[in-house]
């Protein structure tokens, strides 16, 4: 083997965006997921959940709730109060329709994939069709005071449940009114403090599942208006949930990074009353567990701290392999650093900008696994900025250092670099 030099490069200061929101597409392989940036990628489950597409982000665009509907069309929304539907062939974000409401917090599809519900922040929840080419606005149904945080659409299509702050309402679709309000801040305790219902499930069985910025995940009767159970899984807040298919399994993400599963078991062996079950918890994120997801095989959570991670079922793996391994997504799966060999430069891609630096020198010689010191330290030649608000795509620096180039969803740009002993010059070309 021929000798070689290491640059440990430590001067490229990435911030990685953190997961906001997670969508399983049903009955389908393919996982949806949204940054905080506004980026939004697709990974495959049939492949080892490999990263199958990626839409770039834009700073006018933040995506709150993605879901899919009719089959594999993807729609996401945002703060900005629009929908949006992605093209995942263009990778581009195909078209949008104003929710009319102000920012949408939360939006969820039915069973069927034929309507979408939207929870606004005037507290309205919107029903809009899905229909070839786009969506329509259908009808608004009852509005209350509070922005609404999380809906859930019953299986049948017949109710959704809406979270607020200290409250959540049960609404008949077809009639449009509201037949349920339950108070959630019942504990004298806390009751000065508001409990926000970051996450909320309305099972087949009619029963409702609601995790709160008390770390509590509560099963409520809400034709009776009771609560059925409590489970305290964290000291702070509990900030996602997600249902398996077979309503018999919970996951429940958490401001402390840690994940839980709950699930329905027989009291006895062999007997028919079952209750909720929480499992021991795991620790696999440091900052907060913004989106969990629950796919037939897998547990999936995605924190602010970056990272995707899939926990197989190991009740669901019936022997040894890939798919009983955790997965840890822990870096972008792009090119974000591109080198010019002849001219010793190195180009990193952040979302609005680029940098061009010129790697460090030694004239010292040693052994192997030696540390060198430098004769010149490493220089920032440039910072060139993208104009508008999309984000970088792609970027690329040519082997002799004198051609820039990146990419956008929309436009190329192409710049010719001159280094002199008076500095660095840009030239669009």
């Amino acid at each position: 083997m021929g000798e070689f030099e290491v640059h440990r490069v430590r001067f490229f200061g990435l911030v990685p965006a953190g997961v906001r929101c997670l969508a399983c597409q049903p009955r389908g392989a393919r996982l949806a997921l949204a940054r905080t940036d506004g980026a939004v990628e697709v990974y495959n489950f049939a492949a080892n959940y490999f990263q199958e597409k990626v839409i770039p982000g834009h700073e006018e665009r933040s995506v709150e709730s993605l879901c899919w509907a009719a089959g594999d069309r993807l729609f996401g929304a945002g703060l900005s109060g629009d929908i949006t539907e992605y093209d995942l062939s263009g990778l581009s974000a195909a078209r949008g329709v104003d929710g009319g409401g102000g920012p949408i917090w939360s939006m969820v599809a039915n069973s069927t994939g034929t309507q979408l519900a939207i929870g606004c922040e005037d507290g309205s929840v919107k029903i809009f069709q899905v229909i070839p080419g786009g969506i329509q606005f259908e009808r608004n149904l009852d509005r209350r005071k509070g922005r609404v945080l999380c809906l859930s659409w019953h299986p049948s299509g017949s109710h959704i449940v809406a979270g607020s702050i200290d409250f959540f309402r049960v609404i008949d679709v077809t009639s449009g009114q509201t037949v349920q309000r339950i108070m959630v801040n019942h504990q004298v305790e806390k009751a000065k403090h508001e409990c926000v219902v970051w996450a909320i499930a309305l099972l087949s069985s009619g029963t409702v599942v609601s995790a709160d910025s008390f770390g509590r995940v509560q099963f409520w009767d809400w034709e009776q208006g009771t609560l059925a159970e409590s489970h305290t899984v964290s000291t702070s807040a509990a900030l996602s949930l997600a249902v398996s298919e077979r309503e018999d399994s919970i996951v429940v993400g958490t401001s402390t990074g840690a994940t839980y599963q709950l699930q329905l078991l027989p009291v006895k062996l062999g007997g028919r009353e079952k209750r909720w079950v929480r499992t021991k918890p795991f620790q696999f994120h440091s900052h907060d567990v913004r989106a969990v997801a629950h796919s037939s095989t897998a547990l999936i959570s995605g924190g602010l701290d970056a990272q995707l991670v899939i926990r197989p079922l190991m009740e669901k793996v019936h022997k040894k392999g890939y798919d009983a391994v955790l997965r840890k997504f822990t870096f972008p799966h792009r090119r974000l650093v591109s080198c010019a060999r002849k001219a010793r430069l190195l180009l990193f891609q952040f979302s609005q900008y680029l940098e061009l630096w010129r790697l460090g020198s030694t004239e010292e010689t040693g052994k192997d696994g030696e540390v060198l010191p430098l004769c010149r330290m490493p220089e920032h030649l440039v910072q060139l900025k993208s104009k508008g608000p999309e984000h970088i795509y792609c970027s690329c620096v040519s082997p002799c250092g004198t051609w820039v180039g990146y990419s956008t969803a929309s436009r190329f740009q192409l710049y010719r670099v001159r280094c002199d002993g008076d500095g660095v010059s840009l030239r669009k070309v």
